[in-house]
């Protein structure tokens, strides 16, 4: 009879050990455990953190009216644990780190009445503790841009330092900023606020150097100065508006001729720009253009004309803080015809000059057989068959003919003696008298 009763005895000693295992498997699909915290910190604040228990499905579910059916189990080790409150599914401690380090956090929950248990649910999360101050730089200003970091020029900016302290641990503590505008601007505040305004584009780096100190209390009753201090920085693009935009290219082509403007902006990138053809330079609309992208401040506008005739490039570009147009007009001519108005006048040039090249050569022909006429003329002595011819014949033979027949005067004086003999002197002597 004992030895039946054992494997009784022993199977419902198994099932009661089962029964406390059974909600929290259940549970265990069911629910998650979420961990928040003010953290990170500096050396000595106090961190606090906090455990909630949510249904697993987004809220669909809904957890058990008791708030006693769970217990949760935090594990913290090396922090200090100076708190600690447990609420409906939730749990806070409250801990302190006396050493720099990233320190691991867990925490789970089991049922209340089997703490051995598999667990309902569990987390785990790593907490970093820093020996320097905590806190971030804040830019703002009026303006407010769609690119993130990005201000504008010759416009006020405030700078902020946000100290990172939610235990209020630096609350008897003195401040002293130094600030550095990368700019060349440097000063020193004991305001965690400055208002700066920089004059010129480009991308800077501003940069604090925070010193925070204080006195505190020593195991011998004393007092000591105890000082952190911490390094902030943010990057900043700064910006200015359109002033314009310069267009440079050519105002007459032909069609089928690739063309290039340039576009030169005014301002600063990255920028918007669009642009269309249009018969008359008139502004353009929304959507009626080619966006473009550009990420600096000049663009090329290439182009192939098809029809002749006059046109104009309307030109928009913008960034983020302001817009412009500029407009460019360009004549086009047909390729057909321009030659012909070039070739027009240099075929006119050239039939010209072969007209004058005939008419001197027509010219000098007619010389020289006038020349050969007057040279079969007979220049033997004179007697008295043949007489002298006369003098305006004379005359217009060696005026008109010499030139064209003989090479030099030379030869022309020696031509003269042959036929002639002697003849007086060109000019006449002039007589000298002795008083």
């Amino acid at each position: 009879m004992a030895p039946a009763l054992w494997p009784r005895l022993s199977r419902m000693l198994w099932l009661a050990c089962l029964l406390p295992l059974a909600p929290a498997r259940v549970a265990a699909d069911l629910y998650e455990l979420r961990l928040t915290t003010d953290g990170p910190a500096t050396t000595g604040a106090e961190v606090t953190i906090t455990a909630s228990l949510v249904a697993d499905d987004n809220g669909s579910l809904v957890l058990p009216a008791s708030a006693h059916l769970y217990r949760f189990h935090w594990l913290h080790t090396p922090l200090l644990l100076t708190g600690k409150t447990d609420e409906a599914f939730s749990s806070t401690i409250r801990a302190v780190g006396n050493t720099p380090g990233d320190f691991p956090v867990s925490v789970w929950v089991t049922t209340a009445d089997c703490w051995m248990c598999q667990p309902v649910a569990r987390s785990l999360f790593v907490l970093p503790i820093t020996e320097f101050l905590v806190g971030n730089l804040l830019v703002t200003q009026n303006t407010s841009l769609p690119w993130p970091s990005s201000y504008l020029t010759k416009t006020v900016l405030k700078v902020s330092f946000l100290l990172h302290d939610p235990s209020n641990f630096f609350k008897a503590a003195s401040f002293l900023y130094s600030w550095d505008f990368g700019d060349g601007t440097q000063m020193v505040t004991e305001d965690a606020t400055v208002y700066y305004n920089y004059s010129i584009i480009g991308s800077f780096t501003v940069k604090v150097k925070v010193v925070a100190e204080w006195e505190q209390a020593t195991l011998d009753a004393g007092k000591r100065i105890v000082q952190k201090t911490g390094d902030f920085s943010a990057s900043l693009k700064l910006q200015e508006t359109l002033q314009g935009i310069q267009v440079s290219g050519p105002t007459l082509i032909q069609t089928f001729q690739k063309m290039i403007v340039t576009l030169n902006f005014l301002g600063s990138p990255p920028l918007n720009v669009c642009w269309r053809l249009k018969p008359e330079c008139l502004p353009l609309e929304e959507g009626e253009c080619h966006p473009v992208s550009v990420d600096s401040t000049a663009y090329n506008l290439t182009h192939i004309f098809r029809d002749p005739g006059d046109y104009c490039f309307s030109i928009r570009a913008e960034n983020a803080i302001s817009k412009t147009h500029q407009y460019h007009k360009i004549q086009v001519w047909p390729s057909s015809i321009q030659p012909a108005v070039f070739a027009f006048p240099c075929a006119t040039l050239i039939t010209m000059m072969l007209a004058f090249i005939m008419y001197m050569t027509l010219r000098n022909a007619a010389h020289q057989k006038d020349m050969v006429e007057v040279a079969d003329f007979d220049f033997s002595p004179m007697s008295d068959k043949n007489p002298e011819p006369p003098t305006g014949v004379r005359c217009c033979c060696q005026m008109c003919c010499g030139p064209f027949m003989l090479e030099t005067p030379s030869e022309y004086l020696e031509v003269v003696r042959e036929n002639h003999g002697l003849l007086p002197p060109l000019y006449k002597s002039v007589k000298t008298y002795t008083v």
